[in-house]
């Protein structure tokens, strides 16, 4: 039979005391441990292959170090990574996630809370998907719980969320910043948060620039962009630069110039929004990205720092969405 290493090992290799390995391998020795004690510690714990009795530790501080996430985005370009991000940041602090997949429906995502507090989640992540208003149960409450891509009506839940509207500042200003005055924005569907918070960073941008705008509301496909795209452009009155709700969008608009002998970005340039893994590099797309990995990392770091004792404050939390030059765009 294989003999199981204890902390009793690990303490007999690198020379130290039981305490001294708890300390180290629970991340509390700083200060109390010397470096190079705490060094051969983990030296001797990797070496050895010593695990930690997770069941123990949870039965002393009286945690099971299990966030409850429950989402109706686990997996594609967008939701993946926020469940990526918030699952890297969550394992580099000895927790993991139990996640619930929950179909768009109040009652499936109720139940999901319910399911993770029998559980004993210390905390909870609710990510409904797609940037909306979710006003939480009572459940939530019974645990530190953020809302991650999702806004609270009443105000009263932490939000992490996207920087939508410094996000459609950003894109238009990438076209002002390279001369252009004559812009068209194709928004999203109005019912849409994220339409909201871009096309009011889109007209933050234009403010006191001296220059028009067209605003057209679009869609989100590429059959949306290619419609608008071909009435925008075929006629003398055409823009010379077209913010697109989103990269499926921008590849409509690009579409729609193509077959009008319009080349881009010499006779117009676009910029899209999503940094669409599957679109904007390929179309070489300037284009702002969705900051959804960090937002992740960000909502874990709070839930985090509340379960220790950390206070959460209401109302959102803005994550700064990057911006992507690329060659779509070109100075006139």
């Amino acid at each position: 039979m294989n003999h199981k290493v204890t902390s009793y090992d690990v303490a007999l290799a690198a020379g130290v005391s039981r305490s001294a390995v708890s300390l180290v391998l629970n991340g509390k020795a700083d200060g109390v441990i010397s470096a190079e004690n705490q060094r051969a510690v983990r030296e001797a714990a990797e070496r050895l292959g010593y695990r930690p009795n997770r069941v123990a530790r949870s039965l002393r501080d009286s945690r099971t170090h299990l966030l409850g996430v429950v989402t109706d985005v686990t997996s594609g370009p967008y939701g993946g990574g926020m469940i990526t991000g918030a699952t890297i940041r969550a394992a580099e602090s000895d927790h993991l996630l139990l996640v619930m997949d929950a179909q768009e429906c109040r009652h499936d995502e109720e139940r999901a809370i319910e399911a993770l507090l029998a559980r004993q989640v210390d905390g909870l992540i609710v990510a409904p998907g797609s940037l909306r208003e979710w006003t939480p149960p009572k459940a939530f409450g019974q645990v530190p719980g953020v809302l991650l891509d999702a806004t609270d009506p009443d105000g009263r839940a932490t939000c992490v969320v996207g920087d939508e509207t410094g996000g459609g500042y950003a894109a238009t200003r990438l076209l002002l910043d390279a001369g252009h005055r004559d812009i068209a924005l194709l928004t999203g569907l109005p019912a849409q948060v994220a339409t909201g918070r871009r096309l009011a960073g889109h007209e933050r941008a234009m403010r006191g620039s001296g220059g028009r705008c067209r605003v057209v509301t679009c869609g989100w496909d590429i059959d949306d962009g290619l419609r608008e795209g071909a009435r925008l452009l075929d006629g003398p009155d055409r823009p010379t630069g077209i913010v697109c709700a989103n990269d499926r969008v921008a590849a409509g608009v690009i579409l729609a110039a193509a077959r009008l002998g319009i080349d881009v970005p010499d006779g117009l340039s676009v910029v899209g929004y999503d940094d669409d893994p599957s679109i904007a590099a390929q179309l070489d797309l300037s284009t702002i990205g969705l900051p959804h990995r960090a937002m992740g990392e960000r909502a874990v770091e709070l839930l985090l720092s509340a379960i220790s004792g950390g206070q959460l404050e209401p109302g959102e939390l803005l994550v700064p969405a990057p911006v992507l030059r690329r060659g779509s765009v070109r100075m006139v």
